[in-house]
């Protein structure tokens, strides 16, 4: 049922492109913690935003996400996202994500978050997020900071 979810979301976001504000790729690393331990991560996500005006967008983002820890796997993520415009550079949002398992004892989570986008120049940007994930029982952390290419 992920991967049908995942790939409607992709199918949608790549099939509008007259609608679409911005598409975007990028790379990211940083840390996820939890329960006493932290462990270094690394990922890709490509989403599209949509204009709500001047001032204001909205997005989805897909995504694949691996804690740099032996024994653990891919995470795939779907993500809705809603901010505002901070002058011709900058995006401040708020995202909640679905994300699949990491491991074979983690659960599915759900998590939220806060984050910023900042144009580079030409079709480059710069992200930091942080995001709260709620599994059965049990928090977990996650900060990252990307390196994105938007067409």
């Amino acid at each position: 049922m992920r991967i049908v979810a995942l790939s409607l979301a992709a199918s949608v976001a790549l099939a509008s492109p007259a609608l679409a504000n911005e598409g975007r790729i990028e790379a990211r690393g940083g840390v996820v913690w939890g329960g006493g331990t932290s462990e270094g991560a690394a990922g890709i996500a490509a989403g599209y935003d949509w204009d709500l005006g001047d001032a204001a967008f909205v997005g989805v983002e897909v995504s694949g996400d691996k804690v740099l820890q032996s024994g653990t796997r891919v995470s795939l993520g779907l993500a809705g996202r809603v901010g505002a415009k901070m002058g011709e550079a900058g995006k401040i949002y708020t995202t909640v994500a679905y994300q699949s398992k990491f491991c074979s004892t983690c659960d599915d989570s759900v998590a939220v978050g806060a984050g910023y986008q900042h144009n580079l120049g030409g079709n480059l940007y710069g992200k930091v997020e942080y995001r709260r994930f709620f599994y059965n029982g049990t928090d977990g952390n996650a900060a990252v900071a990307g390196l994105g290419m938007k067409f």
